[in-house]
């Protein structure tokens, strides 16, 4: 009996590396409850990201650059994450929480949001009485309350997931919460595409406000009993917030410091402008159904998860982050000429190899960028730094994708009017545009890490990294 016990401990902490996390003050049942937050997290994020985008461009009709400009919304609001953050640590309610009122404050953010979207989304296809108009404002309305939700909710149960966990577990417990955002994300990828498989808009009224009823009850489990109250304590102060701005201008002002971020910006939008446009793009130009094109969705989370896994294991062999983060924006480049010779050679493969390629470098990509900064940010904190990084990430891919909805509407209808030459007249012009523009931005952001990959770094600057201390 004891050796069949040792083996499935063997068996556990090998293939379950966050197994390990729990505790005595913080157990595995409480610790995957509180988890629940990233699940909604992860479903929002699919939703709003992934689904919607080829609803609303594919059946809807609805133009790319409207859609691009409310997909981008909630990813601008995202810098204010360490402000947030930076708040959420020195709240105190009248009720004794810190961490309480922020997350059911997004909660409920999110639940409104996700309430009036989908028929903001039917206003504006234009049949109703009161015209696009209206739809469009009441749709931005609800996108950039979806976004603020989640960036509140996320960034303040990451804090009370750290507040709970142990000093010696924290690292497995953030590790397991992005493990469960990940999973979050590939299941609502394959449910919502099997949902939408035969498009209607009644459907898509039950499946935004059933998402919004999942949030709200999943957040309600995750935080049942999980803060303790303590009545009294302190609030920010005026000296607190100058400190920290005095904090972030210094961290930024150092050249290698600006010179990993131009880099950090020109892979983050080189990566996200496609996330409006590739499932659209199967839809549109290779004849995908909602289902098969959300599944590419699925397809690039398994990319992702897998480069964060090949980071993690190359960073604790003491691998140079900034050349891994080159070799993330390499695959990215080769897995956007993949997704390009997908639609002359009408292949489905190509197109979903693309897609994993995509996530793969993405991963891979964001976790040594993350890591370089956080090494140069050692003497300011980590904490710090992954603001910094959040900030400049979230506000390029935002204006990425802000661009690349209008690249695709604006190339496209020149190509499909025959301004750009008869060889052109092709409704996978725009796209291929934008996806070239992507290649371009990549190679930019490899040229921008050359010099800090050369560059020999000390044995502390080579930080292991697995899945602890990576914002979405």
């Amino acid at each position: 009996m004891s050796r069949g016990a040792n083996l499935v401990k063997k068996i556990g902490g090998k293939f379950l590396p966050f197994a390990d996390a729990a505790t005595t003050e913080l157990p595995l049942s409480r610790l995957l409850r509180l988890s629940l937050f990233q699940i909604s997290v992860g479903l929002a994020m699919v939703l709003l990201n992934a689904t919607l985008n080829r609803v609303m461009i594919v059946e809807l009709g609805i133009s790319a650059t409207i859609v691009a400009i409310l997909v981008a919304l909630p990813l601008l609001f995202a810098p204010l994450r360490a402000l947030i953050g930076h708040k959420s640590d020195n709240h105190r309610s009248i009720l004794g929480w810190k961490r309480v009122p922020y997350i059911w404050a997004g909660t409920m953010l999110q639940f409104a949001g996700l309430a009036i979207m989908p028929f903001a989304l039917l206003v504006m296809t234009g049949d109703g009485d009161s015209g696009p108009l209206a739809g469009e404002i009441f749709g931005a309305v609800a996108f950039l309350m979806v976004g603020a939700g989640v960036a509140i909710t996320q960034t303040a149960g990451l804090a009370l997931a750290n507040d709970l966990a142990p000093v010696d577990t924290r690292p497995r417990v953030v590790s397991l919460l992005y493990t469960m955002l990940l999973v979050g994300m590939l299941i609502s990828s394959v449910v919502l595409g099997r949902i939408l498989t035969d498009f209607t808009e009644t459907q898509l009224v039950g499946v935004i406000q059933g998402t919004a009823v999942i949030t709200l009850v999943l957040n309600v489990i995750a935080l049942w009993k999980q803060e303790e109250r303590v009545i009294g304590g302190t609030t920010s102060t005026a000296e607190e917030d100058q400190a920290f701005a005095a904090r972030w201008s210094d961290f930024t002002a150092a050249p290698r410091t600006r010179r990993l971020l131009t880099a950090v910006a020109l892979g983050a939008a080189g990566f996200g402008m496609q996330d409006i446009l590739l499932e659209p793009y199967g839809g549109q130009v290779l004849g995908l159904s909602v289902g098969r094109t959300t599944a590419l969705t699925a397809l690039s989370s398994m990319g992702t998860l897998i480069g964060l896994s090949v980071a993690a294991q190359a960073l604790a062999q003491g691998r140079d982050s900034a050349r891994l983060a080159a070799c993330g924006a390499l695959i990215g480049i080769v897995a956007f000429a993949l997704v390009v010779f997908s639609a002359p050679l009408h292949s489905v493969a190509l197109l979903s190899l693309g897609a994993t390629g995509i996530g793969l470098g993405n991963g891979l990509f964001a976790v040594c960028t993350l890591t370089a900064a956080m090494a140069l940010g050692e003497e300011g904190g980590s904490g710090l730094a992954l603001g910094v990084w959040g900030a400049v990430q979230a506000t390029a891919a935002g204006l990425g994708i802000l661009l690349s909805g209008a690249i695709r509407d604006g190339v496209g209808a020149m190509a499909m009017a025959g301004q750009l030459g008869p060889g052109l007249v092709d409704p996978a012009t725009g796209y291929s545009i934008v996806w070239h523009i992507e290649i371009f931005l990549l190679f930019g952001s490899v040229i921008a890490l050359g010099p800090l990959a050369r560059r020999a770094q000390d044995a502390s600057n080579r930080a292991r990294f697995g899945l602890t201390e990576f914002p979405t």
